[in-house]
């Protein structure tokens, strides 16, 4: 089932969604592969979130051993007045509590 994921800045949280559920977390680990949506015409936000076919590959609140077995790429960033975000697809995010979001890829040693 595709979940999606964008930050709640009101309650400084991010918010998961599937089609059957919504959970906030201070912060997300999303194995896998993942996609940016933007939706330019909506009135409201979020106009800009992450979407991955598989809601399964989605952890909240991850371990920070689990978080030891990645390393850190470059951030996922959002323009807000623009409504569009720097990378479109990749795998491995890391939606960190202080409402950052890093591209990870797998630490080989």
């Amino acid at each position: 089932m595709k979940g999606k994921i964008h930050r709640c800045n009101c309650q400084q949280l991010w918010s998961v969604q599937t089609r059957k559920s919504k959970i906030t977390a201070k912060s997300v680990l999303l194995q896998g592969e993942w996609l940016t949506e933007v939706k330019p015409w909506r009135t409201s936000n979020p106009k800009g979130f992450v979407s991955t076919p598989y809601s399964v590959n989605i952890i909240i609140n991850p371990a920070k051993e689990l978080l030891e077995n990645f390393e850190q790429e470059e951030k996922l960033l959002y323009d807000r007045q623009r409504v569009r975000f720097n990378l479109t697809a990749g795998e491995h995010l890391y939606f960190a509590s202080d409402g950052s979001c890093y591209v990870l890829k797998i630490r080989t040693t």
